[in-house]
C-alpha cells in the first residue's frame, strides 16, 4: 500500500493529499524513471556522477511554474558542468518542449511524470487530488545521497532559491 500524507501541503489554502514517502537530506535519492520525451525514459542512473539538482513545478504553463524554471535556467551557468538541474512536471513531453521553446530555456532539462507518477511517488510529492507533482526541491550528490530537501507547504508559494542553489555549490 502506498504512504498518503494529508494536511501537510495546500493548494490555495485548501488541504491536498501527498502520496509517497517524506524524504530528508541524508536519504538515499530514490530510484525514478521519467519521459524525456515521447519515446525516451531516464532514470535517476541516467544522470549518475553528476551533482542533481530537481526542480519539481505541477505545470509550466502556471506563473510560479514559469519563474522557478526560468530562475534555475538563469542560475545554472554559474554551476559548471558537474551539476545537472533537472525540471519534473506531469505535463506531456510535447508541452514540455513547447514552453522551453517559447521561454528559451536551454540549460534546464524537463522531463515528465506523467506516465507512471514514478518521481511523484517515490518522492512522496504526487498530489492525490489532481495527479500533478508538488512543487519542491531536491538536491542530489554524486553518490545519490539527498543533500537537501524543500517540500512546500503551498503549492502556489515560491522554493528557496538561494537555499536550493547554496546547498549545491556547497557539493562542488
Amino acid at each position: 500500500m502506498t504512504q498518503e500524507r494529508t494536511g501537510v501541503a495546500t493548494f490555495k489554502g485548501n488541504p491536498i493529499t501527498l502520496v509517497g514517502p517524506q524524504l530528508k537530506a541524508g536519504d538515499p535519492a530514490p530510484q525514478f524513471t521519467v519521459s524525456k520525451n515521447l519515446l525516451e525514459d531516464v532514470t535517476l542512473t541516467d544522470y549518475a556522477g553528476k551533482i542533481k539538482l530537481i526542480s519539481v513545478v505541477p505545470s509550466l504553463d502556471t506563473g510560479v511554474c514559469d519563474a522557478q524554471t526560468r530562475r534555475f535556467n538563469s542560475e545554472a551557468a554559474g554551476l559548471g558542468d558537474d551539476v545537472v538541474i533537472l525540471t519534473i512536471s506531469t505535463d506531456l513531453p510535447f508541452a514540455q518542449a513547447r514552453w522551453c521553446g517559447a521561454a528559451g530555456i536551454d540549460s534546464v532539462i524537463t522531463l515528465s511524470d506523467h506516465k507512471e507518477t514514478s518521481f511523484g511517488q517515490a518522492y512522496g510529492v504526487l498530489i492525490k487530488e489532481f495527479r500533478l507533482d508538488m512543487r519542491s526541491i531536491f538536491v542530489v550528490d554524486k553518490n545519490d545521497t539527498l543533500a537537501y530537501v524543500e517540500y512546500l507547504g503551498e503549492m502556489a508559494e515560491h522554493p528557496d532559491y538561494e537555499a536550493a542553489v547554496s546547498a549545491v555549490k556547497a557539493l562542488l
